[in-house]
This record gives C-alpha cells, structure tokens and sequence, in this order.
C-alpha cells in the first residue's frame, strides 16, 4: 500500500524545505522579480524565528536550483531566466581581413547619437549613468567647495604636468586592488578615457595601419580608428572567453597587426570579463610577439564580485601593455578626469598629452585625489557594485518579459551592460527606426562591428532608476522587436 504523502502521521518536511518552496513560489509568481535582494540570513531568521542554519541550507537550494545568485559582501539576489548567447561556431571564429569601416556603419553611429541628445526620447542603450543614485555629487561639491575657499591658487595658477600628486598616488594605490603595481611617475591624466585611448592609438600606430579590434567592440573606437587613418581586423570575442587568443595569436604571428585594442574585463558591450589565465596569456603575447595592447579598463573596478580580478595589465613586465581608465563612469562624468599608464611609450605619451590639452584642471584633480584619500570611494564603490548587481539582473528579468521568446543576453559579472540577440527574423537596424519613431532610443548591433555585424543583437544598459517610463519604454521596444516576427 503507497503510503498517503499528505497524512498527518507523516512528520513535517525540513523547515529549510518549506523556506525554499515559498521563496521559489514568491519568484516564479513575480512576487520576487528578478535582481531583487532576498533578506539578508539574520534578518530572514530573526523575521521567521528559525536559524540561520536554516536559511543558509533554503538560500542554497535555491542557488543550486538556478533560481538565485550569491554574491560575495553583498546577499543573495533573484535571477532572471535569460539564457545567455551561445558559443562562436568555428566558422566564425576566424578573425576577418583588415577593412576601413563600413560608411553605412559609420552615418549610423552618427544618427544614434543625434538621438540621444533629443530631448523628448527616452534612451535604453546609453551608457551615461543620470541621478545622484550613481555618483557622489554632493561630496564632491563640498570637496571642490573647501577647495576653492582654502586654496585658490587652484582656479588661479596655471595647470602644467604632470598635474595632482596627490590624485597620481591614489590611482597607484587602488589599482593594487585590480593586481596593478604602478608609479605616481608614471601616470598620465587624461580628458576622460577616450582621451587616454585616441593617445594611446596615436603613439603606437601611423596610419595606414592595421589594430586588431574585438567583435563586438566599443562603437565609439571605430570612427576613431577611421579619423586616425587606421584599419582594423575583427577578433572573435564572446562572453565566455572573451578576446579569442588563438586568433589573436595567428595574427600576430603572420605580422598583420600594428597594435591591439582590448576591454578583458567588463567588457562594452558583453558585460563579462575574461578569466586571469588568459589576461596572464594576452600579457605574454604582447612580450613575445612586442606588438602593443591597448587595454581599456574603463568598467573593472565596478565587477560585482570580490576580490576583483586582476587587470591584463598587472601582468604585463616588460611595458607592452598601456591601461587606460577614468572616473566618468563611478564619480564624476563633469569633471571628465580620466588616466593612463603607458608602460615603455610613457614618454611619447605625455609629449602627445601636451601638445594636445597641456594638463587637466587642477582643481577637479584635487578634488579627486581627496575624494580617494578620505576612504569615501571604497564606500561609494561597494554600494555601486550591489546597486548596479541588482540593476542588470532587473534588466535581464525585464527583457525576458518583454522580448519574443528566443531572445537571448549576456549575464555581466560587472557594469550595467547587457548585450541582447534577438530571434532570426529581427533585425535591430530597422528596430532603431521604429523605435525612434515612438520616441525611444537604443544602439543596433551593428554600430559594434566596422563592418556592421550582428544584425540581431543590440545594447541595453541598466545604468538608470527603473521608472514606469522606462519599463514602459522597454515594453514597447520588446512589442516592435516581436512585431517584426509576425
């Protein structure tokens, strides 16, 4: 005879059993929405009066069922059922040929930033965060305040190189965090990081020259690469391994690359980052091969997990690597200070620095440098990190729910940059069009790629306050992309 599961003489099941069953229900009825944080143990315990034992063994249930993440220093976070694009396939592994860019991707880069400084579109892609909820705006202000009042001669006297000493020294001391044991000597300020990266490109290369590129890459370095005169060959790059190594290899053994430029970690678009095994080996074929990598570190202090993975860049001995960051995107996007550390071109460097800009504002570097020093920008870094964690999760969990089935994205490990493939039949050329139309902006996939890849992909960024206008902005956008399908 079966025994009756639900008879009373049976015990109870665990009380951990019946956590994770609530909690599961809670997720999957939209109670708990994706990126949301559960209660932290204690207070899961304390609210429920069991132990946190208990919850420990429910939290892990769920993780081991797919349906949450843990996130070191930071909690257990609900998960979006997204899946992520799949792997390359050996076809399109190899790199291309070396090209200009395409002119059609170039007035279409064009176009989609006109749209973004339209006052009555609502942007999805832009990766601009907006709000005090991001920067530290007030403490900057008083920061910049008391310097003004005490020490004038920052407004006053004449900014020259190589700028704060201050601000030098504190770069060099976070980015130990990122593996990076640099010098104050060696640390050239910068307009923002694209400054740091059209100076970089320019003391490397001449043109006519070949960069190898990562596909997809940051949109705004291909007419960069055009304006300098340069071509670029494409490398494979996918969330799981990023930069594809032995394409990359192959290249540099034929001789067919003046420089490369590369994001390893929290890669624009991808979100992810590639492992230290192979930063360690993309250090070393810099070495071998002496061709220069160009490393964008712009997002790698803001991964979610910690401690933080190490840079390509501290494992660069020899001085073939050039860093390029900036605090646009964690501080200050006004006061545009960004920095470099040139390896074996510092001096070529700070020469094309001077002849460009001379220095940056003493002021806003000071005001910087402070900032670091006082211990509020590790602070401010880890409530970041937990805001934007939640942020790109949210976003996941809105696309699965507003996209057709089939759509696909990646899953950052930093940022707040999520890369999306849409079904075959949807083509994000066209979707910007109509999207436009409804006053919504977003970045097609092909601004990506100098020779306009990826049809069906497009960048969402999670970088702002989830209104009902943006949910609703996101609803409509994943309503045209289905439409194209019908």
């Amino acid at each position: 005879m079966t025994p009756d599961l639900h008879s009373p003489d049976l015990p109870p099941p665990p009380l951990y059993q019946a956590l994770t069953e609530e909690l599961r229900e809670a997720i999957r009825d939209g109670r708990l929405a994706a990126g949301a944080r559960l209660p932290s143990v204690r207070e899961a315990a304390a609210s429920r009066g069991i132990s946190i034992n208990t919850v420990i063994a429910a939290y892990r249930q769920l993780e081991a069922q797919g349906l949450v993440d843990a996130r070191p220093q930071a909690g257990y976070f609900v998960r979006a059922r997204l899946a992520v694009p799949p792997a390359p396939q050996a076809a399109a592994a190899e790199p291309s040929s070396a090209i200009a860019a395409e002119s059609t991707v170039l007035s279409r880069i064009a176009a989609v930033l006109a749209a973004q400084t339209r006052p009555d579109t609502i942007d999805l892609s832009l990766a601009c965060p907006k709000g005090s909820d991001f920067y530290p705006g007030e403490k900057l202000g008083r920061i910049v305040a008391e310097l003004t009042r005490r020490h004038p001669e920052l407004l006053t006297d004449y900014s020259l190189p190589p700028g704060s000493l201050l601000l030098r020294r504190e770069i060099c001391r976070h980015a130990t965090e990122l593996g990076m044991q640099l010098q104050p000597d060696a640390i050239l300020l910068t307009n923002g990081c694209m400054e740091a990266l059209q100076l970089a490109l320019r003391a490397t290369t001449r043109p006519g020259d070949t960069v190898g590129l990562e596909s997809p890459t940051y949109f705004n370095l291909i007419p960069l690469l055009d304006r300098l005169g340069l071509k670029a060959i494409e490398i494979p790059t996918h969330p799981e391994g990023g930069l594809s190594l032995d394409a990359l290899e192959l290249l540099l053994s034929e001789k067919r690359l003046q420089a490369v430029v590369t994001m390893p970690t929290v890669h624009n678009p991808l979100g992810t980052s590639m492992s230290p095994a192979n930063k360690r080996r993309l250090a070393r074929l810099a070495h071998d091969y002496r061709v220069p990598v160009i490393e964008d570190a712009l997002y790698a202090e803001l991964q979610f997990s910690t401690p933080l993975q190490p840079t390509a860049k501290a494992f660069d001995r020899d001085g073939w690597i050039i860093v390029c960051a900036s605090y646009t995107k964690t501080l200050a996007p006004g006061m545009r200070v960004g920095w470099m550390e040139g390896g074996r071109f510092g001096r070529e460097l700070a020469e094309l620095k001077f002849c460009a800009s001379v220095a940056q504002p003493a002021l806003l570097c000071e005001a910087i440098g402070r900032f670091l020093e006082s211990g509020g920008y590790a602070q401010h870094m880890r409530r970041l990190r937990r805001t934007y964690a939640a942020q790109t999760e949210r976003l996941r969990g809105l696309i699965h729910d507003a996209f057709p089935a089939g759509t696909r994205a990646t899953r950052p490990g930093g940022g707040f940059l999520v890369w999306v493939e849409l079904p075959e039949g949807c083509d994000t050329n066209r979707l910007f069009d109509l999207a436009l139309r409804r006053g919504i902006g977003m970045t097609p996939g092909k601004l990506y790629s100098p020779s306009g890849r990826y049809d069906r992909h497009l960048r969402l960024s999670g970088c702002y306050p989830f209104s009902d206008r943006h949910v609703h902005a996101l609803m409509t956008l994943g309503e045209l992309a289905g439409g194209q399908l019908r």
